[in-house]
């Protein structure tokens, strides 16, 4: 049952790593970024390579965090990266963008 939460676990943070990726560059057009330093990637390469580069190297970290599945800190971990990817990613994006639905 562990091995299973820790994998449900593993694929909702791979969602809010999509949803942030795509939400990220919706409000970009928008709103601007407030993170400088993929601000400032973005101005290097452009909004699309920057946002890949930042969100393929946030999954390579939760896939290497999953080959750490059985230990019991793998499990906290992606609570609190789920718990924090929602609480300033998803919560705040879904607020902006349902916003512009009533513009």
């Amino acid at each position: 049952m562990a091995s299973e939460r820790v994998h449900q676990l593993f694929l909702l943070n791979l969602c809010l790593q999509m949803f942030d990726g795509v939400a990220t560059y919706q409000g970009v057009l928008h709103w601007g970024e407030g993170n400088p330093l993929l601000l400032s990637w973005m101005a290097l390469i452009g909004i699309g390579p920057a946002l890949l580069i930042f969100k393929a190297k946030a999954c390579g970290l939760l896939v290497v965090l999953r080959r750490f599945g059985g230990r019991r800190v793998v499990h906290h971990a992606f609570v609190a990266l789920a718990a924090v990817y929602t609480t300033f990613s998803f919560i705040p994006w879904m607020t902006r963008l349902v916003s512009l639905l009533y513009a």
